[in-house]
Formats: structure tokens, sequence, C-alpha cells
């Protein structure tokens, strides 16, 4: 089956509603892909990602190709076979983690040297390789290397960073062996609307799979980030999937929409249940707080994730509390619960046309009791 995209409603906001065919199944978009680093969702098995509606998740090239590297993977049949998943995965390029270990790499033309963080030995990624990575794990879709420019960022080093990141994509491209596997362009530049308008007009002219808005929520204020996403937006094609990576928090998910993104990963829902913070149609409960103690309702009266059908917030906050592992399990289904109910909102608001209507009464309600 080979990869498309087929944009079924635009909302009258401009929200869009779309389809996405991947060799390993079809994806409903707007889509929330949840983040498995290291060929896993933490704490969840893959069975229990099927069972609230999880379609695609996302894993990372940086980490499998350090452990337990990707020939092993391909080996073993690729990423699919060897962590039991049969949906659909993206993989990114390891540019953004790469990106985070500033003291320990160093960038050319050429790739990135760095240092591994697991042992220290030295490394060298360049688009060729990360192409040949991704190859390896056999991703359905997949990532080119890129430089993801940090914030803030003087306008010529960002316009430096957007040079290389497009010199970079179109080696990617290149070297791509394999044409069952989607790949994205990536559009970066700083916080600058016209070196984004220009980045997202050379990709474009090139072609690509899809569209990836990268190098945001990387420390910028909330309002510039929402900024550029609607400024980059209507330079990507409306017949390509639109991607904004690393994002986020079900508002930055709900204004993204709104802007016209078909695509979001993020760790927030994994680590913040690890954390101890669940989401709920109210806002974020913090679930170690002690006026749970002997709460006996359950997280969310109107979830129907299987943690709140059968246990209480004094149950949860205990196991929390208690360190057990069992409180990581349960906390991470129900917020990925909400994530997907978030996102099949959206998608029903979307073909009735009311998106509008769902916002607004999406931030009424989310913001109303919100913990800190």
């Amino acid at each position: 089956m080979a990869f498309s995209f087929e944009l079924i409603k635009t909302d009258p906001i401009g929200a869009r509603r779309g389809k996405l065919t991947t060799p390993h199944g079809v994806v409903e978009t707007p889509v929330f892909m949840p983040v498995g680093t290291q060929a896993t969702v933490k704490a969840m098995t893959p069975e229990e990602l099927t069972s609230i509606g999880v379609k695609i998740i996302l894993s990372n090239t940086y980490h499998l190709y350090l452990r337990p590297g990707h020939e092993v993977i391909r080996k073993l049949g690729g990423l699919h076979s060897f962590m039991n998943w049969n949906g659909p995965i993206l993989t990114d390029s390891g540019g953004f983690q790469v990106y985070s270990l500033a003291p320990l790499r160093k960038i050319s033309e050429e790739g990135v040297t760095f240092a591994s963080h697991l042992d220290g030995t030295r490394h060298f990624l360049s688009p060729e390789k990360a192409m040949e990575v991704q190859e390896s794990l056999g991703a359905d879709i997949i990532m080119p290397l890129d430089d993801c420019t940090p914030y803030p960022c003087e306008r010529g080093l960002a316009k430096e960073s957007m040079e290389l990141t497009i010199g970079w994509e179109l080696r990617s491209k290149a070297a791509r062996k394999q044409s069952n596997q989607a790949l994205f362009g990536i559009v970066q530049g700083g916080m600058y609307a016209d070196l984004r308008k220009e980045c997202a007009g050379r990709l474009v002219e090139t072609g690509f799979d899809g569209y990836a808005i990268g190098g945001v929520s990387v420390g910028e204020e909330k309002p510039l980030m929402y900024e550029t996403v609607e400024s980059t937006t209507p330079h990507l094609p409306e017949d390509k999937p639109r991607y904004l990576m690393g994002v986020g928090t079900p508002e930055d998910m709900v204004f993204s929409v709104e802007k016209g993104i078909d695509m979001f990963d993020c760790v927030l829902p994994t680590r913040s249940a690890r954390n101890g913070t669940l989401f709920t149609s109210d806002g974020k409960l913090v679930i170690k707080n002690r006026i749970y103690a002997g709460d006996p309702s359950p997280v969310d009266a109107s979830c129907g994730c299987y943690t709140c059908a059968n246990y209480s917030r004094a149950y949860l906050r205990h196991l929390y509390m208690s360190n057990e592992i069992l409180a990581a399990r349960l906390n991470t289904l129900h917020n990925l619960h909400y994530y997907m109910t978030l996102m099949r909102g959206m998608r029903d608001a979307i073909e009735a046309g009311s998106f509008e209507g769902f916002k607004k009464g999406f931030l009424l309600r989310f913001g109303k009791n919100t913990e800190q």
C-alpha cells in the first residue's frame, strides 16, 4: 500500500479533516502520535495503545541508532516486528536529539559529530546516514536530517541554520532508496516569518510527501509559537499533510488544528502521567495533591478509559505516592485516552463544520479548574 493523503473537508475556520494511507494502515487526521522513543511508548503495550484508539506512533532514530542499533532491528524484521506494533510508525531524523546535546556536538555542512549520551563514544550523523538508519528501521514516514534553530537566535544565524537544513534535506531526498516510505520536508527559519516562508517555498518546489514545521516549542513564548505556526501554514500545500513537531499541550493542538495542522507528537501526555499530572475535561489534575487522599471519584467522570472506569483518585494517589509501577501505567493510559478523545472530538467538529464552537467550548471548560 503506497503512501497518500486525502483532504476530506476544511472547516470554515480553517481546520482540516483528512486521511493518511500508509503501508501499515489508514490514519484519520487531525492525529496525535504518542512518542515511543526507544521502540516503546513508556508503560504501555501495543495492544493497550490499540484499545484506546492509537493509530500511529513515533520512534526516535537517534536513540535506536545508539541502542540496540539499526542493523540489529533490520535483521529482526524492522521496527514493526521488533516492537510488535502493526500500525504506522513515523521516525524522526535524530536532529532534535543532537540539537539537545549542544555541548557534545559539532555541526558542519557534511553533518553532525556528536558524543553518545550513553557512553561518550563519538558518532557522525549525515543526511545520508539518517536515511540509511530510517530505511533499516522500516518506518512508514521518515524525516530528513535538519538543524533545529535555537531560541533566541539572531536573524543571520537563523538564516544560516535554515540554509544548512535545506541543503541537508535535498541530500536526504537524493539518498532515499525506499519508495514505500514517505519523506517529509521540515520547515525551519527560527521565529522569522520571512525565513519560514522562504524555506517552505524552496522545499515545496523540491517536492516532499508531506511538510513539517520544526524548531518551535524550544523556549519561545506561546504567542510567538502560535504566530509562527499561523504565518507558516499558508505556505504549505493544501494537498499534503502538515506536521507540527514536538507539540504539545491540548490548547496548543486545538489552536494549531484551527490553523490547518494535521499531525502532532509530544512526550507531554506520557511524561506528565509518570510525574502525576493527569489531563481531564476540566483541565489538569495533579494526583499527588493531598486533597485526593480520600477522594472516591474517578479522575474524570466524563472519561470512558479503563482507569476512570475502575479506579478512584484516592487509589491513584496512593499508587503514585508509593512509587508503584502501576501508577505510571494507569496514569499513562488515561492521558493517552484523553488525547485520543480530544483528537476525535476535533475531527467530528470539522466534519460538522462547527470547529469554532468546539474550540470555544474546549477553552472555556479546560481552563476552568486547571491546577498548577
